[in-house]
């Protein structure tokens, strides 16, 4: 398979691990029109590569994925195609995880965010520092949790739990994360490349067709929630960015000042 096609992703391999970093250091790996497109591909190329059992996802510089970049969500901004198109893409990513066979482990440090944080839950494995942050505040700036937060955390955490989260957009920390049962574990900072290191060779020397048709199996059911959530979901966000509060989140955050919402 050839991944030199990737620019916002850096992919390397060992053996049967491929290791995908998202590689926007200077913006916390925010996620921009290529990003985008580029992360909706490469699970299907994975997908097609035989040389791969495992994939550790994770970002450069320090964080994870800080969620939408703040400049290509303004220029979507009431463009109900350029919109739809993206939230296109995140249907498509969504049923592609939920779909992929092979297992996925999600190494986090710093800010999952938003898309970043739903990429991270929807990984077989979410292994994060003590100070990394889960967040999905699509509500912050006027959105819907259209990416996989609307079904991913009731499904993680429960109803009550998620709600508080997803509508107010309130952070957690990777300690409190797996407190709650929303990640697989946090571990201190020095120890998470080993802790990942271990369990990604733990599953490559396994029974290959084994863990996946159980990984397979366990999903099918998240897929039945998922498939009553995504399509409303999805509709629901793209109205969203068409309306005066999304752009008034997006310019105040841009200007480092709260956001004053007109309900429009």
């Amino acid at each position: 398979m050839d991944y030199q096609k990737y620019n916002a992703l850096l992919i390397t391999q060992e053996k049967n691990i491929l290791t995908v970093t998202i590689n926007r250091p200077e913006k916390k790996n925010a996620i921009t029109a290529e990003l985008h497109g580029e992360i909706c591909t490469i699970f299907n190329d994975i997908e097609a590569d035989d040389t791969v059992d495992v994939v550790i996802l994770t970002g450069s510089g320090g964080a994870f994925c800080a969620g939408g970049d703040l400049t290509w969500l303004l220029s979507q901004h009431g463009d109900p195609v350029a919109t739809s198109v993206g939230i296109a893409h995140d249907r498509k990513l969504q049923n592609t995880l939920l779909d992929f066979e092979k297992i996925i482990i999600a190494k986090v440090e710093g800010p999952a965010v938003g898309l970043g944080c739903s990429l991270a839950l929807l990984c077989d494995f979410v292994y994060a520092t003590h100070e990394a942050v889960f967040a999905d505040p699509h509500v912050s700036v006027g959105l819907v949790a259209g990416d996989g937060g609307a079904f991913l955390w009731p499904q993680l955490i429960g109803y009550a739990r998620a709600r508080r989260y997803l509508l107010t957009g309130e952070p957690i920390s990777g300690l409190e994360a797996a407190a709650i049962g929303l990640i697989t574990e946090s571990v201190a900072a020095d120890q998470l490349d080993e802790k990942v290191a271990k369990m990604a060779a733990r599953i490559a020397r396994g029974a290959t067709h084994a863990i996946k048709w159980t990984k397979a199996s366990i999903n099918a059911g998240l897929k039945v929630t998922a498939n009553a959530v995504i399509d409303r979901s999805a509709a629901y966000e793209n109205m969203a960015m068409m309306l005066d509060d999304h752009r008034i989140a997006l310019e105040a955050f841009q200007e480092k000042r709260k956001p004053v919402f007109t309900g429009k």
